[in-house]
């Protein structure tokens, strides 16, 4: 009996694209490889493309780190992760075994230039076993402070040049770029000064999610769309990314990066310039980017006086998710007990452009809120005459939803007539879900992102520029608040949706947060 895995492979369109979608052989040098990246999303993300045969054979991986494992201790160790993390479960083991025999472990500090010098011999014995020619990937896989030593350390031992016009060397950046304006120019300016623009590639997972990329798609390859995507007919716009978890152990480093640097800088920002954008000229990596940045320029930008009317900050306190009772931000393990770090962002944000102007852009994120959402709601303005008057009382405004997570889809909420034989009118949901219509599962996001740096394709990272725009939009709000204390942490209770100062922040302007 056939699966439906051997069905999908057995089309020949799938098989076409997959031939398309196949680069070369490379080697992937991952530096932090003991790490949680990549046991949880890296090397889960390399067996399925694996599986689904979008990678070569000879493709290898060659683990950088401080911990003395070895080499086999390392790959029992990743086939654990494998087993856990991975969405195609049980591993089969002939894939596995494939794809375990160009896996290589190496043990040095990121500051030793001898390790350098093993991992280029590494690097050159695989190259003549596995058949890679000198294309190699780095995978900065550390804290942010290993960067800038691993990059100078890479310039140095001449790891960062191609051997010769046919082979080539990128390097992939985790977020946070920096951790604030002053640092990402420092940081860009060191990755600069070894690597070309076109070998770097800052990743931003959420790029890589099936429903951000349909943005594109959804507004750009239809043309019922397009039209009415302006001020026109748009009265506002909502971003909202929530999570319901605290710090999951992570408290001493949320706690010196907070909300703001770490949700908004990048996440929400990305799905901002996604929705606002102009079409782009075509659909290669420099014109999506463009269009990108110049949301970004087009953003208008805020003085610290006007901080507190356009943004609001929160603090979670004990409270319960569900039925059941956690904790407040400052009783999580590894944060200060006094800290004054924010756990809630909403901001008013305006576009001052021809398709944008005067139309707010309503964005919100935190933690410990009731529910998991991440969604992006077009709510267009009402009809110009209250044609059907009393009859339409209970009837909202259109909306469109965009559902990054989870159900992932598409939702329009528009007006029906009640059966019967008066009028009367409701609103109703016109619902699609990736899920049931495409009857597939979706790829994890660093499953596409991987592969499009393998295949030098850098529409979905963010381009040096890009980087520095998000924090010049944003400096003015860390510097203000870092000197203003804020008085009334924590202000929410875990569980609920946010600080009162966010509601009003909507509220003062006729408009509410949409229920989630």
């Amino acid at each position: 009996m056939s699966t439906r895995t051997e069905t999908l492979e057995a089309n020949p369109l799938r098989e076409s694209l997959r031939l398309e979608r196949t680069p070369e052989p490379c080697i992937m040098v991952i530096f932090g490889a003991s790490g949680d990246l990549t046991k949880r999303k890296l090397i889960p993300a390399l067996y399925n493309l694996s599986r689904e045969r979008l990678i070569p054979a000879g493709f290898s991986v060659i683990g950088f780190a401080r911990r003395d494992i070895g080499t086999d201790l390392f790959r029992e160790n990743l086939l654990e992760s494998v087993n856990q993390f991975s969405r195609s479960r049980p591993v089969q083991p002939a894939v596995w075994d494939t794809f375990a025999q160009g896996i290589h472990y190496l043990q040095s500090d990121f500051n030793d230039p001898s390790g350098y010098r093993e991992l280029a011999n590494l690097l050159d014995h695989l190259d003549r076993e596995r058949g890679t020619e000198g294309r190699r990937v780095f995978y900065l896989a550390t804290p942010p402070s290993a960067y800038p030593e691993i990059i100078q350390q890479l310039g140095a031992s001449g790891l960062a040049k191609p051997k010769d016009p046919n082979c080539w060397a990128r390097i992939i950046i985790e977020k946070p770029f920096g951790r604030d304006l002053e640092s990402a120019i420092e940081l860009n300016r060191q990755v600069a000064d070894v690597f070309h623009e076109d070998q770097v590639f800052r990743i931003d997972h959420y790029l890589g999610k099936e429903t951000v990329q349909n943005i594109l798609v959804f507004r750009f390859a239809n043309g019922i769309f397009e039209p009415i995507w302006n001020r026109r007919y748009v009265d506002h716009v909502q971003i909202t990314v929530s999570e319901s978890i605290g710090t999951e152990g992570r408290g001493r480093y949320y706690d010196e990066t907070g909300a703001l640097r770490d949700m908004v800088q990048n996440h929400l920002m990305q799905l901002l310039t996604l929705v606002a954008m102009e079409p782009p000229a075509n659909f290669n990596a420099n014109a999506v980017r463009d269009e990108k940045v110049k949301v970004l320029h087009a953003i208008r930008p805020l003085s610290e006086f006007e901080v507190d009317s356009y943004a609001a900050r929160g603090q979670y306190g004990p409270g319960s998710i569900g039925a059941e009772d956690v904790p407040g931000y400052r009783e999580e393990p590894g944060v200060n007990p006094d800290s004054n770090t924010e756990t809630f962002v909403a901001m008013k944000l305006f576009i001052d452009n021809w398709r944008w102007a005067d139309t707010p852009f309503y964005i919100r994120t935190g933690k410990r809120l009731p529910r998991r959402v991440s969604e992006i709601a077009i709510q267009f303005k009402r009809a110009p005459h209250a044609l059907f008057g009393q009859a339409a009382e209970g009837m909202e405004p259109n909306v469109l939803v965009l559902r990054i997570q989870p159900n992932e889809g598409i939702a329009l909420r528009a007006g029906a007539k009640v059966p019967g034989p008066t009028i009367q009118i409701r609103s109703i949901n016109m619902d699609f879900l990736y899920g049931l219509s495409f009857g597939v599962e979706q790829p994890e996001a660093y499953e596409r992102l991987l592969l499009d740096c393998m295949l030098g394709d850098s529409t979905l990272f963010t381009r040096s520029d890009e980087v520095e725009a998000a924090w010049r939009l944003l400096m003015p709000i860390l510097n203000h608040w870092a000197e203003v204390t804020p008085t009334d942490f924590p202000n929410y209770p875990a569980g609920t949706w946010g600080p009162d100062a966010a509601h009003a922040l909507i509220e003062e302007d006729g408009r509410r947060w949409r229920r989630l």
